[in-house]
């Protein structure tokens, strides 16, 4: 399976590509999509948008794992990543992909096993998980590899239970 993680921003998106395939993980692709400040925010988000339909054309993912906002102090940040978020679901839901959606403590939980866990936690975990030489950079890169990485918990975890026809 083939997984599209997206760590949405209007400054930097960060994305990740992997393959999952029994109990392995396997980077195909990340990075991040950087925008120019001095665009207007529409052309900002056109950016995001055009940059991720070429990740789903290039990699042809089943599903797309997207960080769900978390709301900061400054409302103006918030509104601009929502919008950012907006472009990359329409992205994916343009593609017909699998949509799924986390939260930061989802994410934390997944790769570290602790929903308080630090950035430095986090990035070391995903640097280990993912068989990398080092710490994918700036940030949002590692976020969007670590995005991926709960999905396939989760994931995973969903077809155990269906499978086994428990209800909740």
């Amino acid at each position: 399976m083939v997984i599209l993680g997206i760590d949405p921003g209007t400054a930097i998106t960060g994305y990740a590509v992997i393959e999952a395939s029994d109990n392995r993980i396997s980077p195909v692709d990340y990075g991040c999509i950087r925008t120019n400040a001095q665009h207007a925010l529409p052309q900002r988000l056109q950016t995001i948008y055009f940059r991720i339909q070429e990740l789903i054309e290039k990699y042809r993912p089943q599903h797309c794992a997207v960080e769900e906002l978390f709301f900061n102090k400054n409302s103006k940040t918030a509104m601009a990543v929502g919008q950012a978020r907006g472009v990359a679901l329409l992205a994916a839901a343009n593609a017909n992909l699998e949509i799924y959606e986390y939260t930061p403590l989802q994410i934390k939980q997944a790769v570290t096993g602790y929903g308080r866990a630090d950035k430095f936690q986090i990035q070391q975990m995903v640097k280990m998980l993912a068989g990398l030489k080092e710490v994918p950079r700036p940030d949002d890169v590692a976020d969007a590899l670590a995005l991926t990485i709960c999905h396939v918990h989760a994931y995973r975890m969903l077809q155990v239970v269906s499978a086994k026809g428990d209800t909740y």
